[in-house]
């Protein structure tokens, strides 16, 4: 069993897939072909926004908003505590202060409270400017971007919504990657919307953060690429990648519709015994991961082990927060606690989940995860 089976997505999409790899080595156009701007203009509709703009993965395109907003040293930018390291490493790449929030434990994403008071502790101290929000649509669901919205525009913040997980998701209509005033995502393989490498995105409605993005990240070319009028960076999609994500992008949609009914299964087979990923009204998940909470660590570590014990793969997303990390050692945390990333972090495991994911499978691994909770089979 695979935790997210990306050879058995190969197989379905073989035929159409290594067509649209030998079209690239056939045509040399290796760094910015023809299927590079095709994605580009397929992603933007997607996700309904203006420009998309890709580049060599999800880390970069963090790196390329905030360099956009010229986010750097004094600043302040505001960051879930429980996410993966690139949400608040970029923050501190470019000489700004990551300042943590805690998150709620229904939906794993950022607490538009604890969003608050950190913003307040910050301005009440005197010393940085608050001066962007980075909201993270973790494992597929969008964050509460109108609570945090209203609160930006309250302290005139920036909005980055990180939707490195949340491609695909939803909320009242809209889809994750246009919440932001600026979106990123990330196509490492095991993302939702995955390539065969790594490769990133970023979304926006501004004309002008757009071509300055597009600057940036070939080196701050101006006219042409030896014209180069500021320092940016080099990061290019490749175009094999843009062609395998031309083709798992036609199929996405189908693979998203299977993987919710497998989260609904998941749901209905589990919610009785361990807590199950919420979903509020009118909002819909991508799916990046399918992330239960069980009681305690002991009963955490006891149906992983188990699991494995069965040759179910399991994963932990995440065994600390962000203020619990070597590097941020030493941060301000402006007096705020984060008493809900610090038990989530003990308590949750993440389950196999995918659109080629059996039946078969899946009642395995519902029937494991009962045995082990209720002890009759351990």
């Amino acid at each position: 069993m695979q935790f997210r089976d990306l050879r058995k997505q190969y197989q379905v999409l073989k035929t159409e897939m290594d067509q649209a790899m030998v079209e690239v080595l056939e045509s040399a156009g290796y760094i910015s072909g023809r299927q590079v701007t095709e994605l580009e203009e397929a992603l933007a509709r997607y996700v309904g926004v203006k420009h998309c703009i890709t580049c060599a993965n999800g880390t970069d395109a963090l790196t390329l908003a905030l360099m956009s907003w010229g986010i750097g040293e004094g600043d302040a930018v505001f960051v879930p505590d429980f996410t993966f390291f690139s949400s608040a490493e970029t923050v501190a790449y470019e000489g700004a202060v990551p300042v943590f929030t805690d998150i709620l434990e229904d939906t794993f994403n950022m607490d538009p409270d604890s969003l608050e008071r950190a913003v307040r502790a910050v301005l009440a101290e005197g010393k940085l400017t608050p001066k962007a929000v980075v909201t993270v649509d973790l494992f597929g669901l969008p964050a509460d971007h109108d609570r945090i919205r209203q609160i930006a525009d309250r302290y005139g913040l920036y909005i980055l919504e990180d939707a490195a997980q949340g491609f695909g998701g939803t909320c009242q209509g809209r889809r994750a990657g246009s919440f932001g005033d600026i979106a990123t995502t990330s196509f490492f393989p095991a993302k939702p919307l995955g390539c065969y490498g790594d490769g990133g995105a970023v979304f926006t409605d501004s004309d002008d953060w757009a071509a300055l993005i597009r600057s940036l990240r070939i080196h701050g070319k101006g006219s042409d690429k030896y014209d180069n009028v500021r320092i940016g960076m080099n990061s290019r999609l490749d175009t094999l990648q843009a062609a395998v994500l031309l083709v798992k992008l036609k199929a996405f949609q189908k693979e998203l519709a299977d993987t919710d009914a497998m989260a609904e299964k998941y749901a209905e087979g589990l919610k009785d015994c361990v807590k199950v990923p919420v979903i509020p009204e009118g909002c819909g998940s991508g799916w990046a991961q399918y992330s239960i909470l069980l009681r305690n660590g002991e009963e955490r570590d006891r149906v992983q082990a188990y699991l494995k014990a069965n040759d179910v793969p399991s994963m932990i997303y995440y065994q600390r927060g962000m203020h619990q990390q070597t590097a941020f050692a030493g941060y301000c945390l402006y007096g705020e606690t984060f008493p809900v990333t610090e038990e989530v972090c003990s308590r949750v495991l993440s389950l196999p989940l995918s659109p080629y994911l059996t039946a078969e499978d899946q009642g395995k691994v519902i029937r494991l995860i009962r045995e082990a909770v209720t002890g009759s089979g351990v």
